[in-house]
């Protein structure tokens, strides 16, 4: 199988770009593969897990931050990342940087429709309800991960803010109200 780069369906939600090449089906089932292409900070999935197929992220160009298990990992231009079965993982341009990732699954689980309805989701032409319905159907399994949520924190408020019942802008650390 040969997929040129202008053959392949693009899907376009925010600063995600997704490039559709090569779906299970189309493979014998051996691996599925795409290109996933995040603007400059944005996250790519939510904590999820895989119970048959491992996730390989190639970084392209830029860099990625990677929830693999219980850590979070920045991968670079040139770096693999694999992820194996039932791991939780989610992904997300580095702040300050884009990042542009090969993303292979194997073996092979249909995407291309599952991208499809997240696109479908995200314009508000599809209920959430419909992604989490096929969870089994794609093997895509959302999962709650404290890790990753203190991470995106942590992006969101890069400062550490200190809390006190004394009055505001007393002593180092405290913030007061402009």
């Amino acid at each position: 199988m040969v997929v040129r780069e202008a053959e392949t369906e693009i899907l376009t939600v925010a600063q995600v770009t997704g490039r559709l090449y090569a779906d299970s089906s189309q493979v014998g089932g051996a691996l599925s593969a795409q290109r996933i292409t995040l603007g400059q900070g944005a996250s790519g999935a939510s904590p999820h897990h895989h119970t048959r197929a491992s996730e390989l992220f190639y970084v392209l160009q830029g860099a990625a931050e990677i929830l693999t298990g219980d850590r979070v990992l920045t991968a670079e231009q040139g770096d693999l990342v694999v992820v194996p079965p039932r791991a939780v993982h989610a992904f997300a341009a580095a702040p300050g940087t884009e990042a542009d990732l090969l993303v292979v699954v194997t073996p092979g689980i249909e995407r291309f429709e599952y991208f499809r309805q997240l696109q479908r989701v995200a314009k508000g032409e599809a209920a959430l309800e419909s992604i989490l319905d096929t969870q089994d159907l794609y093997d895509n399994h959302f999962d709650e991960n404290q890790v990753w949520q203190q991470h995106l924190l942590r992006r969101a408020r890069p400062f550490p803010v200190s809390v006190s019942s004394r009055g505001a802008g007393e002593g180092p650390g405290r913030m007061s109200r402009a």
